[in-house]
């Protein structure tokens, strides 16, 4: 592939060979062999996907901890490879059932957030933000796609979506991170560390937001020891959470050719929990 020789030539490397790891939408990641080295290089031709370049950036001048970059251009990073690191690992399904691994997550996510919050309000317009996709707008649009009109949380969020997006307006947001799976975590060997890699959907949000989507994937007791690392949070805005999440998730999955079994849960919940958690965050407003 023509693009791999011409990124590398950018950053003024040759490699011996090279293997494709994904090509889907727009985003190329393989592993290339450069003299005695092998590094992982990601090629984004979608120019909204370059966003993830900066967001490096953004996070290393934060002092957050990411892989190392070794170079870039405008339009491709080149990474280490931690198959080949003596320190890191890539995350591995088990690592959801391991508690001590989430608590090592917990201080990764809390550093994001405490560092972001001047960030985000800073550099509000410029982040990505996936409550944006909560609109009265969207909410009808899914009903249609969804074949679900009649039900009764669309009526209920359209008639207090005014309420519900002032409140939206008004909650604190941080750097969140918005898309936690194992195989975009790195792990030190020795277990004294965990953190979080691909940051194409790095953004701002509500903390709850992150901390959602993390336990989702984890067992009960992983998701016990990393709540009980991180600390605190504010209930309200769990509740809040509980209420806009669901349909940010079935936008962005009627955005898809076919209805994704990720999504599923959500319509479910639309269905059936959704009416209780919207008439109860109403009562403690």
């Amino acid at each position: 592939m023509q693009l791999i020789y011409d990124q590398l030539s950018q950053m003024g490397l040759s490699c011996d060979r090279f293997d494709i790891l994904q090509d889907k939408d727009g985003i190329v990641v393989a592993r290339v062999f450069c003299g005695k080295g092998s590094y992982i290089l990601k090629s984004f031709q979608n120019p909204i996907h370059r966003r993830e370049i900066e967001n490096y950036r953004l996070l290393q001048s934060l002092r957050i901890p990411t892989i190392r970059v070794i170079d870039a251009t405008d339009s491709a990073l080149l990474l280490e490879d931690l198959n080949y690191s003596p320190i890191y690992r890539l995350g591995c399904k088990e690592d959801m059932d391991n508690p001590p691994i989430a608590e090592k997550l917990a201080v990764w996510y809390r550093q994001l957030h405490q560092i972001g919050y001047d960030y985000a309000v800073e550099h509000a317009d410029r982040l990505y933000d996936e409550t944006d996709y909560f609109t009265s707008e969207n909410i009808a649009r899914i009903a249609q796609q969804t074949a679900t009109e009649n039900l009764p949380a669309w009526e209920l969020l359209q008639q207090n979506f005014g309420q519900f997006a002032r409140m939206l307006g008004n909650a604190r947001k941080t750097l969140t991170y918005n898309d936690f799976y194992y195989t975009n975590m790195v792990v030190a060997r020795d277990g004294s560390a965990a953190f979080m890699f691909d940051y194409n959907l790095l953004g701002k949000g509500m903390i709850v937001s992150d901390l959602r989507n993390v336990t989702y994937s984890l067992s009960p007791a992983a998701k016990d020891a990393f709540l009980s690392a991180y600390g605190p949070f504010d209930p309200l805005e769990e509740m809040l959470d509980d209420v806009v999440s669901p349909v940010v998730t079935l936008w962005l999955a009627c955005q898809r050719q076919s209805f994704p079994n990720w999504a599923v849960d959500a319509l479910q919940e639309v269905e059936t929990a959704l009416p209780a958690k919207i008439r109860r965050l109403l009562e403690m407003v």
